[in-house]
Formats: structure tokens, C-alpha cells, sequence
């Protein structure tokens, strides 16, 4: 028995389009996980929301010129998550090492963002990280925890070391995260520097940056985007990107390199389903633009 197997359960099913496992390229998997969060909790609730958007947004992407039934996916379930952020961790690495063996794009719908790091022990330190978020998650601890959605990337970089680390819509910060940053060799493009600069320049900024490196990890936490566009997440921050920025940006990250991404960080019960159809149009957009990246 594979450990997909062992620890994960079906849910319904994402974009309601479903090859076998065998035949899929990209594989959802759902990470209800959300014990270190702060705030406004609910990050567990989020993959089914999502996927529930996603059975009611159209997806075709004129960006693209495909649609998202074109592309072979499976939708693997959730985790068999634990209160212990270890022990999930741990499960999801092991999972995720499953989908990376088989050769499959997986696609992580969290949960909150310390899931992240299960992810990327799954990777070598060859891998760029590119973050789109509105914190560093890089203090070393918050309310007394070490590992936790504020301290992740600290850890990320720390245990994992990947090749590159980027922070993109960054605008919530401590001096402490800053100070690290700058010891670490840690990128990030803050929120109002993109504003400044627009879509194209930061875009170039982007692809200049992670020129030379030949696997790419893309990691979105939703408050990434002014509550004004996702106002249900558990940590909002004002003066976040808009949804084409975002869109734009990632269009500029998402070629062949990329081997995985996460969506996290939204809790769907504070709002009335904005949020979650956000995060559904995203992810059809990403995977549009994986897939064509492919071809060309």
C-alpha cells in the first residue's frame, strides 16, 4: 500500500474533472490543516470551498486559450491531518514524495501556510521558491512556537535550504523578519514597490531572478491580495495586490520549471464565497498556464 493511499481520503472532486490517477499530470490535494493559526481560524475549511467554487466558475481562460476541462487532472482527496503540525507534516511529505516518484504536478489546496515546509522536504536544494504573500513568515518564533504558519520560511530556510528563496506583495513585516531577510540572502518585492514598478517590470524582475535555477516550487498564500478582492483570510493585510496583478505576476513565474505549487491561507467562512471563488479562478489560471508552458 502507497502512503496516498494509507493517508488520504476522497473528497469531492476539484473543477469536476477527474482522470485516474494514472492518466492525470496534475494531482489536487487537499491539506485541511490549520492548528498553528491565528486570528481568525478556518484554513481547514478552505479545500472543500474551493473546490465547491470550483464546480461553479466557468474555466475557460482567455489568457490561455484553454480551458481547464483540456487538462489532465486527479483530484487525490485530503490528508489525514493530526493536531500535531509534526505528524501532518511528516504525512504530507511523505505523500507528496509519492506524487513527485509518480512524475506528477502535485497541487496543495491548504490549510494554513506552514504546509509548506512538509512540501518542500520532499525537494532537494536545487529548487527557487517564489512566495506570494503579505508576510516573511521569518521569525524564528511566534507565541511560543518554532514551527508555525509566522515561521515556516524561517525554517524552510533553515532545514530544506533551497537554492533561492523570493517573497513577492510583501507589506507586513518585523524588523527581525527584515534583518534576517537581509542576512539570508532572501528576496521580496514588497506589495507597493509592484504598484510602483507595475505587472511588466516586476514581471521581469521575477523571471531575472530565478534565471539559472532549474526546478521552481510556487507557493500563494491568499491574503497575497487586498481584502478588498479576498477578504476571507485568516490574517488580512490593506494595501495587498489586485487579482490581475497576481494573476499577471504569477503568468510570469509559471513555466516548465515549476514541479509543484500550493494555494493556502484561506478561511471561507468570512465571507460569502468571494474568496474561495478567487482562489478556484486562480488555480485554473495557474494550471492553464503550466499546461501551456508545457506545449510551447
Amino acid at each position: 500500500m502507497s502512503y496516498r493511499e494509507l493517508f488520504v481520503s476522497p473528497a469531492p472532486v476539484f473543477a469536476g474533472n477527474q482522470l485516474s490517477f494514472e492518466e492525470s499530470r496534475y494531482v489536487i490535494l487537499g491539506v485541511p490543516f490549520d492548528v498553528t493559526g491565528t486570528y481568525r481560524s478556518g484554513a481547514r475549511f478552505a479545500p472543500l470551498a474551493i473546490r465547491e467554487a470550483s464546480l461553479n466558475i466557468e474555466g475557460y481562460s482567455f489568457r490561455t486559450g484553454m480551458d481547464i476541462e483540456d487538462l489532465k487532472i486527479h483530484d487525490l482527496g485530503d490528508l489525514h491531518f493530526a493536531g500535531d503540525a509534526e505528524l501532518t507534516l511528516g504525512r504530507l511529505a511523505l505523500v507528496t514524495q509519492d506524487l513527485f516518484d509518480a512524475e506528477k504536478v502535485p497541487v496543495f489546496l491548504g490549510g494554513e501556510h506552514t504546509i509548506t515546509l512538509g512540501v518542500l522536504r520532499s525537494l532537494d536544494e536545487n529548487v527557487a521558491v517564489v512566495s506570494f504573500d503579505a508576510h516573511l513568515d521569518l521569525r524564528d518564533s511566534y507565541l511560543g512556537l518554532t514551527l508555525s504558519h509566522a515561521t515556516f520560511m524561517r525554517r524552510i530556510n533553515e532545514d530544506v535550504k533551497p537554492a533561492k528563496i523570493l517573497e513577492v506583495g510583501t507589506r507586513a513585516v518585523t524588523r527581525e523578519e527584515l534583518d534576517y531577510a537581509e542576512e539570508s540572502g532572501i528576496g521580496y518585492l514588497t506589495a507597493r514597490q509592484i504598484r510602483k514598478d507595475g505587472a511588466d517590470k516586476t514581471a521581469e524582475t521575477i523571471r531575472d531572478t530565478l534565471a539559472g535555477y532549474s526546478k521552481v516550487y510556487v507557493t500563494i498564500d491568499f491574503d497575497v491580495l487586498d481584502p478588498s478582492c479576498a477578504p476571507a483570510v485568516p490574517n488580512p493585510e490593506p494595501e495587498g495586490l489586485d487579482t490581475t496583478t497576481l494573476l499577471d505576476l504569477l503568468q510570469a513565474v509559471c513555466d516548465k520549471r515549476v514541479v509543484g505549487l500550493d494555494l493556502v491561507e484561506v478561511a471561507p467562512h468570512y465571507d460569502r464565497g468571494v474568496t474561495a471563488i478567487q482562489a478556484a479562478k486562480t488555480l485554473f489560471e495557474v494550471l492553464c498556464f503550466l499546461e501551456k508552458a508545457r506545449k510551447s
